[in-house]
């Protein structure tokens, strides 16, 4: 059973989430969940989760642009 929780986020970020599809925004909520689950049972800090996530995504070319214009396509 999944459970609702509170995360701050930028506006931007909560914009695009908002005017995303019923899809795109599952899809998002499965990706968050899968995150904080590694965030949180993982035996390294948040910090270096986080950092190693950033690199990940920055290595793979995805921007805060290009992830702004994948969620407006929704």
């Amino acid at each position: 059973m999944a459970e609702q929780i509170t995360v701050s986020v930028d506006t931007d970020v909560a914009d695009s989430y908002r005017s995303a599809s019923t899809s795109d925004r599952r899809k998002l909520d499965a990706l968050v969940n899968l995150r904080l689950r590694e965030a949180t049972e993982s035996r390294r800090s948040l910090q270096q989760v986080m950092r190693e996530v950033s690199r990940n995504a920055q290595r793979r070319g995805l921007t805060p642009e290009i992830m702004r214009s994948i969620l407006d396509d929704g």
